[in-house]
């Protein structure tokens, strides 16, 4: 439900009919990226504050500035907030714009990965390091090398490799980097140097980390996302081709590449064999919620399988006030997974 739909809404009845809850109600709250580490949830979401930006279509109103941690004993438990776990002015090389973050564990060691826009306007990847799942944490002094773009996704597979995705269209940049390098040409509107509606959409990235999880092991890769007949999803297809919130992770040995369609508002997923790809097109995991964007993370806790998302339902529409959530994913026998509806009828 974009913005512009919600001006009839009676957000007392909708929150009735909402099938979960916001996790916590003292700050907003977005983008969670779940993990279930030593028998506890850690949910690493952006930390959401109204400083007074004009809302645009490259995101200038999303003008976080730090990160709090949130964990849960259960799915079920109280959420409690540990507190500030890391701010802008900890980041040298950062200016503005701590969006949506994600978390590794390796060796007793907590990594906290995050996009911000430096000072000459371009989004990195950085990485900061704690002892404890909730940090504080300490930011290494330049953002990943080769990192670009936004969403940072960092996915550990089971023979011990780790793997980071990323990236975002519009606001997000991913656009401006179509020839290997930033282009600072003008305008700088959400729909300049994108492809065309008939040509191949813009992919997201791969890139696999160095054993300390602190830069690239290799150059970023594009991973495809193909339709029913192994041809790439075109730009034009904005109910289906990626947009931001890259995720992965796997089920019966399948991987499940999930994000965003952004002006769409739906979360979707495509299934591969490998953390490379290519991936096919497998559906809907979320219908539209309130609020222009939509954002996820997909957990397994105890044997069952939760998404972590969230809507602006506790703040009355108001998109960049946002609110994170938790529900159950339900997967059918053939590995496909049940489409959620984030409200009841």
């Amino acid at each position: 439900m974009p913005e512009d739909s919600i001006d009839h809404i009676d957000f007392d009845e909708l929150n009735k009919k909402a099938i979960s809850q916001p996790l916590v109600k003292h700050i907003y709250t977005a983008d969670p990226s779940a993990h279930y580490f030593n028998g506890k949830i850690y949910i690493y979401p952006s930390h959401d504050v109204d400083a007074g930006e004009a809302f645009d279509d490259l995101g200038s109103h999303f003008a976080m500035e730090d990160y709090h941690v949130i964990s849960m004993k259960s799915v079920d438990s109280e959420a409690v907030d540990h507190g500030l776990a890391l701010h802008v002015n900890d980041v040298d090389w950062a200016e503005k714009q701590m969006w949506a973050p994600d978390a590794a564990h390796k060796n007793g060691k907590y990594y906290l990965y995050f996009p911000a826009k430096g000072y000459d306007g371009i989004f990195r990847i950085g990485v900061a390091v704690s002892d404890s799942p909730m940090g504080p944490f300490k930011p290494q002094p330049e953002a990943i090398k080769n990192s670009f773009s936004i969403d940072p996704a960092v996915f550990e597979d089971e023979d011990g490799s780790y793997y980071m995705y990323f990236g975002g269209i519009w606001g997000g940049q991913l656009q401006r980097w179509r020839t290997g390098s930033f282009n600072a040409e003008e305008p700088e509107s959400p729909t300049a140097h994108l492809p065309k509606d008939d040509e191949p959409a813009l992919l997201p990235f791969v890139a696999k980390m160095t054993d300390d999880l602190l830069e690239f092991a290799e150059k970023p890769k594009e991973i495809q996302i193909l339709d029913e007949n192994g041809d790439l999803l075109l730009a034009g297809d904005n109910e289906r081709r990626f947009f931001e919130a890259a995720w992965m992770h796997k089920y019966n040995g399948k991987y499940y590449f999930s994000y965003s369609t952004g002006d769409t508002h739906f979360i979707c997923y495509a299934v591969g064999d490998n953390p490379y790809g290519p991936f096919t097109y497998g559906g809907r995991i979320l219908n539209p919620v309130v609020g222009w964007t939509s954002h996820h993370s997909i957990c397994e806790v105890e044997g069952k399988w939760y998404l972590f998302y969230h809507d602006s339902s506790l703040s009355k529409g108001v998109t960049h006030l946002r609110s994170i959530k938790v529900t159950e994913i339900t997967y059918n026998d053939d590995g496909s997974i049940q489409t959620i509806d984030p409200y009841t009828k």
